[in-house]
């Protein structure tokens, strides 16, 4: 059964009141702020600790990250100027053979040019009348004429009557020659030219002389540079023979062997046998002291002038 609350009994008017938030005496005020007051500093100084403790942790981090990059930078530091240093000489070592094929280069046009002022190229006929080539280079020249040194294989035929006419080339230039002196047995010959005062090459002093191993330059006098120029070896050396792997071509017998200074030691040939059984691979030169002996006169080590004619 339903019950009802009659109208203005204490029940009624308890349910008609108002919800009062607010305390209702200043105290009773003061007291609500307080703890108001006492619940935002406690959790003030919650989020602060926990601040704090967040921002030590970082500063831990920090320091330890700090105090640790002095050596991660010189051990970094180091690595790098390592690795470098390791680096070029990696490259170094690739660049070596390169660089010496360089300055071999360097050498043989250095050698070139020194010689090429005093190189000719030849050109005759032989005793069946085909051409016949080599090389001549001048060894003495004076204010009427100059002397150059050639193979005797190459002017051979100009030994004997009828004589074909030797000529010597120069700049896209033929100069006839006259043939003076020959050594069949050290395919030497000397020709005499009408030209005075030409550029001449010095004969390589006796001593200390050539060693197994120096490098020789072979220089002949055909080449769009005036000549051209190969390198080789020192194989054997003797008081008769210069045994080196210079590559000497038909054009070139007759050419100048010269050391690294560019003095003559020796005539290049593709005929002389010293040992009796001709070259394979190397090539047997003429010791420019064997032209001393059979066509110039060099007292002192010093051309003083021709020898004497036909020789054999």
């Amino acid at each position: 059964m339903a019950t009802t609350t009659a109208p203005g009994s204490r029940a009624a008017r308890r349910s008609d009141r108002p919800i009062r938030l607010l305390p209702r005496s200043l105290i009773s005020l003061v007291v609500l702020i307080l703890a108001m007051a006492l619940g935002a500093a406690f959790s003030g100084t919650v989020l602060f600790a926990y601040y704090s403790y967040q921002l030590n942790k970082t500063n831990a981090r920090i320091n330890t990250y700090i105090n640790g990059f002095d050596n991660r930078f010189k051990t970094a530091a180091s690595t790098i100027t390592a690795d470098t240093a390791n680096g070029k000489a990696e490259i170094d070592k690739a660049l070596a053979p390169l660089l010496k094929v360089q300055a071999a280069g360097a050498q043989l046009s250095a050698a070139l040019s020194k010689a090429a002022p005093s190189v000719y190229f030849v050109h005759t006929l032989d005793s069946s009348g085909a051409p016949s080539v080599g090389t001549a280079f001048v060894v003495a020249a004076d204010s009427n004429q100059s002397l150059l040194v050639t193979s005797y294989t190459t002017i051979e035929a100009a030994t004997h009557l009828p004589a074909p006419p030797i000529y010597v080339r120069k700049n896209g230039q033929d100069t006839r020659v006259q043939l003076y002196n020959w050594d069949q047995g050290n395919d030497l010959a000397l020709l005499i030219i009408n030209q005075p005062n030409l550029p001449k090459l010095n004969f390589a002093p006796t001593a200390p002389g050539l060693n197994v191993g120096d490098t020789v330059y072979a220089v002949s006098g055909l080449g769009s540079a005036g000549g051209s120029i190969t390198q080789g070896a020192v194989a054997d050396r003797s008081s008769n023979l210069i045994q080196d792997d210079a590559p000497v071509g038909v054009a070139g017998q007759g050419g100048p062997l010269l050391d690294t200074a560019g003095d003559v030691v020796g005539v290049a040939s593709l005929s002389y046998a010293p040992l009796g059984f001709p070259s394979a691979g190397v090539y047997f030169s003429v010791p420019i002291s064997n032209a001393c002996q059979h066509i110039l006169r060099c007292p002192g080590g010093t051309i003083g002038g021709v020898g004497s004619q036909g020789n054999s």
